[in-house]
């Protein structure tokens, strides 16, 4: 048998409900069954395992765990130890116990995790057990609520989620658990919102977007700017309209304003150049596929067959040089990479 610490960080990578989640499909319902309305999760017929302070010759407490159990509790504290108070670590922790329980035993993990708790984590006993019943109701509020959420709204589902989370786990609790979910969100509305603004330029919107990331993530938006500038940057100019301006403006006045956002997104000097060059690269490719695209097609007009073949792969090494080959096996297989949108900043 694989040693716990391994297991443990081995298992399978499964889709938990927290930050996100996907409606299953379930039992039909118009109408939204409330969460404390579902059975409770508790198994039947299991005595409850003696608290903190509740002493007995025969408590769990008293019980020396075997060395798997050991090397696994080793394993958790290691990933989880420093971090162990916030609730959305906790859930982590205890959703992969979940699954490293329920390959062991199917039928009884439930008693068996509550054991390994009880024995590993006494002083928090009471929390991750509070936390884990109310992780079961919400899956089980999800499933039996699947067809009505499906018939939501955006909006509607949102608020939905919202109320059964902050009935189950409290509206703090739930804050911190869906907090990257809800940033997300955040984000996807700021984007909507950006392209409502008719009339606005680049620069306001530029301006009206990094105000809403300070007010998505706070004090933490320098660090998140810091950690994903690539990625902060393309999804805002590949909204269509930033796009759409872009394509409007004289080569001058795009180049400085595809600087402008990225040294908003902070990128060091250094690293703007390094975009200065290629952006330049790119302007020229796209220049010569252009002027490559229009003599081929009067080439095109006026040649066929092999003829036509020989001509191409004069011109095509005439424009792309080295390149040639790969353009000629590209338009053999029906792809003709000039004839795509040019995306500024991004192609």
């Amino acid at each position: 048998m694989l040693g716990a610490g391994a297991l443990i960080l081995g298992l399978l990578v499964v889709k938990s409900l927290v930050p996100t989640e996907q409606v299953r499909s379930g039992q039909s319902s118009l109408e939204p069954v409330s969460p404390r309305a579902l059975p409770s999760t508790a198994a039947p017929g299991m005595p409850a395992p003696p608290r903190p302070g509740v002493k007995a010759a025969s408590s769990p407490a008293t019980a020396s765990p075997d060395g798997e159990m050991e090397a696994l509790r080793a394993s958790l504290l290691e990933r989880y130890g420093a971090r162990l108070s916030e609730p959305s670590v906790q859930l982590r922790m205890l959703e992969q116990l979940m699954r490293y329980f329920q390959m062991r035993s199917p039928d009884g993990w439930r008693e068996l995790m509550e054991d390994f708790l009880w024995k590993a984590f006494p002083g928090k006993y009471e929390v991750l057990m509070a936390l884990l019943r109310n992780r079961l109701d919400y899956e089980k509020w999800m499933e039996a609520n699947a067809s009505y959420l499906r018939g939501l709204d955006e909006k509607q589902r949102r608020a939905a989620l919202r109320d059964a989370r902050g009935r189950l786990f409290g509206p703090e609790t739930a804050r911190q658990l869906w907090a990257s979910e809800l940033r997300n969100q955040a984000v996807a509305d700021t984007f909507q919102a950006l392209e409502r603004m008719q009339g606005a330029s680049l620069s306001e919107k530029l301006s009206t977007y990094k105000q809403r990331l300070d007010a998505i993530y706070g004090d933490a938006a320098p660090a998140h700017l810091a950690r994903h500038p690539q990625e902060t940057m393309n999804r805002f100019l590949g909204l269509p309209s930033i796009q759409q301006e872009l394509t409007g403006m004289a080569p001058a006045e795009r180049a400085r304003s595809l600087r402008t956002v990225r040294k908003e997104m902070g990128l060091t000097e250094e690293a703007l150049r390094r975009w200065d060059t290629l952006d330049r690269t790119r302007d020229a490719r796209w220049e010569a596929g252009t002027r490559y695209m229009e003599e081929r097609a009067e080439l095109a007009r006026t040649l066929s067959g092999e003829d036509l073949e020989a001509r191409l792969q004069e011109v095509r090494f005439r424009y792309f040089g080295a390149e040639a080959d790969v353009i000629a096996q590209e338009e053999a297989s029906g792809l003709f990479r000039f004839t795509r949108p040019r995306h500024w900043g991004r192609n």
